[in-house]
């Protein structure tokens, strides 16, 4: 029986492309995933970034939820640093009260962002010591059992909108193991601690109100097509567009100038970051797809489908769904 399939949409924005049109995408997605048997559809909040049109997190969930029915939607994640326990509360209390039974939200400690994006935001680098300590004040607020004497949240209080953790190193799996939460592992982007993490998390987990055995979510990257040259071509357009991490943010480059630099020993870590992928037609996405799930012992898949333009991910969403989801 296959796993659940869940998917993270970043909201990507294509070059010279509106924000509002890729938004526009953002919910047609979701609702090919809710026609398609996914489990949830989640995004992540990023800043200064231009390609990605997710930071407003929980606006855009309650945008999606608006024009969905089924379909779970959350946060994959919130970086909780970036914010209050108590407005993270009031903002998923609310969109839970609008969409009852629907709302996930997960929930990170990085920025999100570079050095300078973090000043902007008012947090520092001590802003995440305290990420267990928040993480179990919002959990209060949403549970009703709030750690704060006289303080409540409103919206929020007792809707108890289910909390997972994310994470790319061993702190989120043992913090995750610790609280009794699911634990969702970043391996579409940073893949190096994957199997250690995982192991960690089962090995050291405790149950709780929320969660009676651990429940793994492992990061995939998808990218399908009815034809294996043009999923190649997408990849390397995905590949291209990120040449901009490495570079003065702003500097324009050229699709050849990108070749060349993604030949180069500075470009390593953007193949690495695509090493969980799968590329291709539907019988070569299912065979990966089920050697992945195999490998990681996973429970479930959250997968970013990578197409650069709307109606690539749009067949892609389909098109992993009957492979694989049947």
């Amino acid at each position: 029986m296959p796993l659940p399939v869940s998917i993270l949409d970043l909201a990507t924005v294509a070059r010279d492309q509106p924000v509002g049109e890729a938004l526009a995408g953002t919910v047609a997605l979701a609702q090919k995933a809710e026609e398609s048997g996914y489990a949830r559809v989640w995004y992540a909040e990023h800043h200064n970034m231009a390609r990605i049109a997710s930071s407003a997190t929980s606006v855009l969930i309650a945008h999606v939820a608006a024009h969905t029915t089924t379909i779970r939607l959350g946060a994959g994640g919130v970086m909780l640093p970036n914010h209050s326990p108590l407005t993270i509360a009031e903002q998923f209390g609310t969109l839970e009260s609008l969409h009852p039974g629907r709302i996930d939200l997960g929930l990170g400690r990085a920025p999100g962002s570079d050095q300078n994006t973090m000043r902007a935001l008012r947090r520092d680098n001590t802003s995440s010591d305290t990420f267990p300590q928040d993480v179990l004040e919002l959990q209060g607020y949403l549970r009703g059992e709030s750690l704060i004497p006289g303080i409540d949240a409103y919206p929020g209080k007792g809707t108890d909108v289910p909390l997972h953790i994310l994470g790319s190193s061993l702190f989120g799996a043992g913090l995750a193991a610790a609280l009794g939460l699911p634990y969702a592992f970043a391996s579409h982007f940073a893949p190096a601690a994957l199997h250690q993490a995982i192991e960690l998390y089962r090995r050291e987990f405790k149950p709780s109100q929320q969660l009676d055995e651990p429940h793994v979510m492992a990061g995939y990257n998808v990218i399908a097509s009815d034809d294996q040259a043009d999923a190649e071509r997408q990849r390397q357009e995905v590949l291209r567009s990120r040449v901009a991490l490495i570079l003065r943010p702003g500097t324009p480059y050229t699709d050849e100038q990108a070749d060349v630099l993604l030949e180069s020993p500075q470009a390593q870590h953007l193949h690495q970051m695509m090493t969980y992928s799968a590329v291709g037609t539907p019988d070569v996405i299912q065979k990966q797809v089920n050697q992945f799930a195999e490998e990681t012992g996973a429970d479930e898949l959250i997968v970013a489908h990578q197409g650069t333009r709307v109606e690539e991910r749009l067949r892609s969403v389909d098109l992993l769904a009957d492979a694989y989801l049947g």
